[in-house]
């Protein structure tokens, strides 16, 4: 699957949810929408929708409890996916580009807060090819078997962050006043309420101030809060906590192909390709991996077609180190020993042992 294929199915895929809504609207179908999805008296709740219906019931809502576990199963089998590939907010979010206009120098201003827009904000990628220099050879030689988490050695751990404490805040908020209040601002259940609410509009529903105010309300989130999926929406939070159980469709790197491996060179594509701040080459360094939405940027940013995503994680068998004296070993050494030449990563051992990390 190609980049221009995957980004057209990223969209594709939620508009065609709201096609099949907005039909069900129109014939009064029943299918509801991803707040409660379903077919007659079938019907399945969004989890933090369910968790704050039981919270404010005082209750065990069977409905909700069977929702949450359906939801939590699917979290766990594909982790964030949702969010990448199911979710309108991210395409209705490409609104914010309207709000953007190009500058004399022909880079990007962002009309409504003057700074750059989100792309800026992407951490800029090595230029490939170039060697790694001494420093960057001693950080990753540092980062493994000595105790800081690598990769290969700990699973880094996630941070909490702003997205948590909404989390907590709507459930708190759910409790206190007896109701879901977080459901009246979920930008997801907005926009289905917009359809809703065009729709009774042109089929001469009476007209009240709904029509004006849930669209702005709507606007100001994903266009004025551009970082609400990564500060502020409590559903991704909620969804990378479940998400830590998940080893689906992780990014897997073929050090025969890496540049860093291979080759010894600076590249970083992977991690500026992130949107959600993950290094698939060096876990450590960035966000946690149950943060990963599945959306396979980082497989068709890397320049040499490095990275995978299977199903499950590959199993880490033994490599055997080159013969002495062998076409590897020659290869290996060819060029090393001269004055002034930047350290290079044996071409033919992982990243750890070349440079010298205990296993």
């Amino acid at each position: 699957m190609n980049s221009k294929n995957t980004k057209a199915l990223r969209v594709a895929i939620p508009l065609a949810v709201l096609v099949v809504v907005s039909v069900g609207f129109a014939l009064h179908a029943g299918v509801g929408t991803l707040s409660a999805l379903g077919w007659g008296s079938i019907s399945v709740l969004c989890p933090l929708g369910a968790l704050g219906t039981m919270l404010a019931s005082k209750m065990l809502v069977p409905r909700a409890v069977i929702s949450l576990a359906m939801a939590v199963a699917a979290i766990v089998l594909l982790g964030r996916a949702f969010c990448a590939w199911v979710c309108p907010v991210p395409v209705v979010s490409k609104l914010r580009g309207t709000f953007r206009k190009t500058n004399p120098e022909g880079g990007v201003s962002d009309t409504a807060g003057g700074v750059a827009g989100a792309e800026a904000e992407a951490p800029r990628a090595h230029a490939a090819g170039e060697p790694l220099t001494v420093s960057e050879l001693e950080v990753i030689k540092g980062g493994c078997g000595a105790g800081k988490g690598c990769a290969s050695c700990t699973e880094r751990r996630g941070r909490i962050d702003s997205r948590h404490a909404i989390l907590g805040g709507s459930l708190l908020t759910a409790a206190v006043f007896g109701f879901p209040v977080f459901c009246l601002v979920c930008p997801i259940g907005l926009i289905f309420a917009t359809v809703l609410l065009v729709m009774l509009l042109f089929s001469g529903g009476d007209v009240t101030w709904s029509v004006v105010v849930v669209p702005l309300l709507l606007l100001a989130e994903v266009v004025l809060f551009r970082k609400w999926c990564s500060k502020i929406c409590p559903l991704s939070a909620f969804m990378s906590l479940i998400g830590k159980a998940n080893r689906t469709f992780r990014p897997a790197i073929d050090d025969a192909k890496c540049l860093e491996t291979a080759r010894g060179a600076k590249c970083g594509a992977c991690a500026a390709a992130c949107e959600q701040g993950i290094d698939p080459r060096h876990p450590e360094r960035g966000a946690d991996w149950s943060e990963c939405t599945k959306c396979r940027a980082c497989v068709e940013a890397c320049p040499v077609g490095a990275i995978s995503m299977p199903f499950l994680p590959r199993r880490a068998g033994a490599q055997e180190p080159p013969a002495a004296g062998g076409a590897g070993s020659d290869k290996g050494r060819e060029g090393r020993g001269r004055a002034g030449d930047p350290p290079l990563i044996d071409e033919d051992l992982p990243l750890a042992a070349s440079v010298g990390c205990d296993e």
